[in-house]
């Protein structure tokens, strides 16, 4: 997933820009930063890890930092057309901040912060998400709350370290699925705790064992549409208690089904004693009653400070588990989608030719035989016999341009939006993003064709894709002669 794109001018795609500071109140300035161009090209879904070679001049200490990504004139991107899938930026090697589309606004307590020294070297990963065939210009900007060394604000500052916590652990593409119906009663799955087979103690990824005694001192969580919550937990002594929950707070109207949300963050008083030993993991809960959810995550940066006095001993004092959001509604997911669209029915349309042996080619952002986009042409559903497998090849993986087979509730023929449509379909099925990439570092599964389940029973079933979702298809099972 790793992957470096070498464009030239280097420089073109390198343009990191510091714009004037501003002072927010007495020692403290507010920085502001701009990386850029990215050059997103039509369908974009790639990983990519760049320098970064913006960062604060003198040395000092980072006490907030908010992320955007942009166009040229400062305008965010709509989120259902160019979106920040996430950015990690590492310093010195070590993931030190992250933000997924949710943005969350990480603020530190008064007295602690982020060291930042004009010698660290800064790396930014950053995936920027294209759901559409046309390319564009986009920047990541972030702003940052910075107090220089010798500044009398600086004077006792407590310096934080980011511990990062996956529910699936580091590596390079960290995603489990949650898919429709899985989970307790409740239709709530939460990975790892309810995934088949799963033992703690021999479930290694989750989990980061405390080096030394110290002090947590704040977190938040990222999560995919369809989370609603990470949960931070400790152990100690066959004990487990848990130490804050970041609770996915939707704006949208449909519920938890998009990126129109924001995350809770621990209170600006949450301060936890760790001792060297204890265990904490990471827990992401996804509710899988509506629609399934690929590729999710469950992540969670702690700050802490090793080697911190003070805070509460979790295990005989009270603290608080609960936090607030770090921001309202977002301008760029005002776009829902779901209202009328124009494409036809799958379900009332006649059989189109049988597939039993061909295929139905991806090219050109369309699904070849029965893309709902093409009926005025005299497309029609293609059909198979029950238990046999329609085979879909991605001819655009030549271009880089990944694709999926998706599974939604029929008519599936609404228009898009961040809430629609879903992987909603009462019988399931996802191909996984068809391209290929670096073996270990992409999110493609190094193959471009896939076929669906031979033990769909009869009937239409209509599919979308989740890198495009404006692309939609059918095919129809027929009974067995």
């Amino acid at each position: 997933m790793l992957r470096r794109r070498l464009l030239t001018p280097f420089a073109l795609l390198m343009a990191l820009i510091a714009l004037p500071a501003s002072v927010a109140h007495a020692g403290e300035q507010k920085l502001k930063f701009r990386f850029g161009p990215i050059i997103v090209t039509p369908g974009q879904n790639d990983i990519i890890f760049e320098p970064n070679k913006h960062k604060p001049k003198v040395p000092g200490w980072i006490t907030s930092f908010k992320p955007n990504l942009v166009y040229e004139d400062g305008t965010p991107t709509r989120t259902d057309v160019i979106h920040l899938h996430h950015g990690v930026w590492l310093k010195n090697g070590k993931p030190q901040f992250a933000a997924g589309e949710e943005k969350s606004i990480v603020d530190m307590p008064d007295g602690f912060g982020w060291r930042s020294d004009p010698s660290d070297s800064l790396i930014l990963n950053h995936m920027v998400h294209n759901l559409t065939p046309n390319a564009a210009e986009v920047y990541l900007t972030w702003e940052v709350d910075f107090i220089p060394e010798g500044d009398p604000a600086a004077a006792g500052i407590r310096t934080v370290e980011t511990q990062w916590l996956d529910v699936v652990g580091i590596r390079a593409w960290p995603v489990f699925d949650a898919v429709r119906g899985q989970g307790g009663k409740d239709k709530q799955f939460t990975f790892p705790d309810e995934v088949p087979g799963y033992k703690p103690e021999s479930y290694p990824f989750n989990r980061w064992t405390v080096a030394r005694d110290g002090v947590l001192v704040g977190s938040v969580g990222h999560l995919h549409p369809g989370g609603l919550n990470t949960e931070l937990k400790v152990t100690r002594d066959g004990r487990t208690v848990t130490l804050f929950r970041s609770e996915a707070k939707y704006f949208e109207p449909a519920g938890a089904v998009s990126w129109d949300v924001a995350l809770t963050a621990t209170p600006k008083d949450w301060r936890i004693a760790v001792k060297k030993g204890d265990v904490v993991t990471v827990h992401a809960t996804y509710d899988t009653s509506r629609a399934s959810w690929y590729e999710s995550m469950g992540i969670m940066p702690l700050a802490w400070e090793p080697g911190g006095a003070g805070g509460t001993d979790p295990f005989t004092g009270t603290f608080p588990t609960r936090g607030k959001v770090t921001h309202g509604p977002l301008k760029e997911n005002r776009n829902h989608g779901g209202g009328p669209f124009g494409l036809p029915d799958a379900r009332r349309m006649p059989d189109g030719a049988s597939l039993a042996r061909g295929s139905v080619k991806i090219n050109q952002y369309l699904y070849g035989q029965g893309d709902l986009h093409n009926v005025g042409r005299g497309v029609r559903p293609p059909t198979v016999p029950a238990g046999t497998g329609l085979t879909f090849v991605n001819r655009d993986a030549k271009q880089n341009v990944m694709h999926t087979i998706t599974a939604c509730k029929a008519p599936c023929n609404r228009e898009t939006g961040i809430a629609y449509p879903l992987a909603d379909a009462s019988t399931p099925f996802d191909s996984g993003n068809l391209g290929f990439g670096p073996v270990g570092r992409t999110a493609a599964e190094n193959t471009d064709r896939w076929s669906t389940p031979k033990t769909l029973k009869s009937g239409t079933y209509t599919y979308f894709c989740r890198v495009h979702p404006f692309m939609r298809g059918a095919f129809r099972v027929k009974p067995k002669r």
